[in-house]
């Protein structure tokens, strides 16, 4: 087998007879944007852990942050750095917490065990 017969990243445009009859349930997929597609593959192979393949799944199209990226500063020093660097790079950015960097668990967390309590081993 030649190399050129498997290498094809150099050359883009359509699949050969021969390839194409060798494979089994060939797919191609991108968003309707063509902006972003390896958050379309998160959202379809989601989707099909959802359903037989005999229904669609019922869920949104896109998850709370969408298409966009996250940054999760920890302090209030590196918040200010991702806001210098935002706009060193034009970047289009909103604080979804309000300048809230507390994490704190709800009130209900780890008041009752789940686990019934252990007596012990016998003396």
């Amino acid at each position: 087998m030649r190399a050129k017969e498997f290498i094809k990243e150099a050359k883009q445009g359509k699949i050969g007879k021969r390839r194409q009859s060798a494979t089994v349930g060939l797919n191609l997929m991108s968003d309707a944007e063509k902006w972003n597609s390896d958050y379309t593959l998160n959202r379809v192979m989601m989707a099909v852990a959802c359903t037989d393949g005999t229904f669609v799944p019922d869920m949104p199209a896109t998850s709370w942050v969408g298409k966009h990226k996250t940054a999760s500063p920890y302090t209030r020093q590196e918040q200010e750095m991702l806001k210098k660097a935002y706009q060193a790079a034009g970047a289009d950015w909103h604080d979804l917490n309000k300048g809230d960097l507390d994490s704190e668990e709800l009130p209900s967390t780890n008041t009752a065990s789940p686990v019934k309590a252990f007596k012990g081993y016998p003396r």
